[in-house]
């Protein structure tokens, strides 16, 4: 068993969750991720949303794991040679300050591949070229601007974000993605060169089967929309179409046995076509299988409250659990609706390693994610996030070579914040 990415080296100058979410995935594939910190500060949200008291929160450690920490102050003359030393031994370079940040700490492109060619600089901003690039975009506005927003939650109600952060970890996966394209072209073509994953370009993507309807839109209604068997006109943009698949299929969450005390005792439930004669055996209405205004699709549209209607009532009878096990039987998809606590609950995520409990030495134990993608031969284990500075000798040391004595004299520079500490 190897790591996939063995021999990468990364130089992460990310905070809060877009970039650390990349760079998490790099370190999960093997590569070596030196995280660089502010001293006494660092990341951000090692103190938001603190839950043990003087122990990094829990935003910081699920964001970081498999990573090590320098701390340096990049401000600092000695601090700004250290950096020009790790840029010139990395092979990759990941940002996402606000717009101009590395060029205002001396950094531009230019200054960084002079140092050295085959770096890969990937950075995360909130838009691309154009008239918002130089705005700042967190989750939320992400999704908002990249149309997932205007396309989430129901008809009649106001645009929703969705739980999920395809503003912020979905734009890290993309990133990371554009990282190892860079690093592949670089074996032939021996440079490195810039990556850019605009946070409204990457949720665009995620939505792209609402940009697909937007266009059909031009050629008449969105017939496989609840809204149209209902008989309610469409606008000139694609409405909030509340729990409809997004492939055409009528689906909705439906309520099963306990949903009176249980805000998750719901279950998602698509009337696919082809299984359509097994949804009325299970259900209890057999005659709807060849009857004219329930056999297509097309005749279901206008019936779809009745027949979902129907539906529920057979659901309410059974946990969401029972539903499931049930409508596999007959190939009909369905899933429950999984609460978190559910979900950290479930041995089989551990046994798959993608909830995985480690131990921290000042917070104690901890459940995180792991890597989401499994390969057969990266054999990487999930480790804790780094204390702040955790690995500073180790990293002046061992990967940049520096002798005991210059890493004294860099201590007592303040470049690493050590004289500040030791004053307090």
């Amino acid at each position: 068993m190897g790591k996939a990415l063995d021999g990468v080296r990364v130089l992460d100058f990310t905070h809060v969750q877009s970039g650390p979410s990349c760079t998490q995935l790099l370190a999960w594939f093997g590569a070596d991720v030196i995280k660089v910190e502010r001293p006494g500060i660092g990341d951000i949200t090692r103190s938001q949303l603190r839950d043990v008291p003087n122990a990094d929160s829990l935003y910081f450690t699920m964001m970081n794991g498999n990573k090590r920490s320098i701390a340096l102050d990049t401000k600092h003359a000695e601090g700004k040679r250290v950096l020009e030393d790790l840029i010139r031994v990395c092979d990759v370079l990941v940002e996402n300050f606000a717009p101009g940040v590395l060029d205002r700490m001396g950094f531009p492109w230019e200054r960084i591949e002079a140092l050295n060619p085959k770096i890969v600089v990937a950075s995360v901003k909130g838009f691309g070229p154009g008239p918002f690039e130089d705005c700042k975009v967190y989750e939320n506005v992400a999704q908002c601007t990249g149309g997932a927003a205007s396309t989430t939650g129901f008809r009649d109600g106001i645009p929703l974000v969705t739980g999920a952060g395809i503003g912020d970890s979905g734009t890290g996966i993309h990133l990371a993605m554009g990282i190892l394209a860079a690093l592949f072209q670089r074996t032939h073509s021996g440079r490195g060169q810039k990556v850019l994953a605009p946070m409204q370009d990457a949720v665009l993507n995620l939505c792209r089967v609402k940009m697909r309807d937007q266009q059909r839109l031009a050629h008449g209604p969105l017939t496989e929309y609840s809204q149209y068997g209902e008989g309610i006109p469409f606008g000139d943009a694609v409405p909030r179409a509340a729990n409809d698949s997004g492939g055409g299929q009528p689906g909705r969450i439906l309520k099963s046995k306990g949903w009176e005390s249980d805000p998750n005792a719901y279950i998602y439930f698509i009337t696919q076509a082809q299984v359509w004669p097994n949804v009325c055996t299970v259900i209890g209405r057999p005659e709807w299988a060849g009857h004219p205004d329930y056999a297509t699709p097309a005749a279901r549209l206008p019936r779809l409250n009745e027949i979902f209607g129907a539906i529920e009532d057979w659901t309410m009878t059974r946990t969401k659990f029972e539903a499931m096990e049930i409508l596999n039987r007959y190939d009909i998809p369905c899933g429950p609706i999984l609460s978190m606590k559910e979900l950290l609950d479930d041995e089989a995520l551990y046994a798959s390693r993608t909830l995985v409990r480690v131990e921290h030495p000042v917070r104690g134990s901890y459940v995180t994610v792991g890597n989401p993608v499994k390969l057969s031969d990266n054999d990487v284990a999930v480790e804790r996030a780094p204390l702040l500075g955790e690995h500073t000798d180790e990293i002046l040391s061992q990967v940049l070579g520096f002798s005991a004595a210059r890493v004294a004299a860099i201590k007592a520079s303040g470049a690493t914040g050590e004289q500040q500490l030791a004053a307090e």
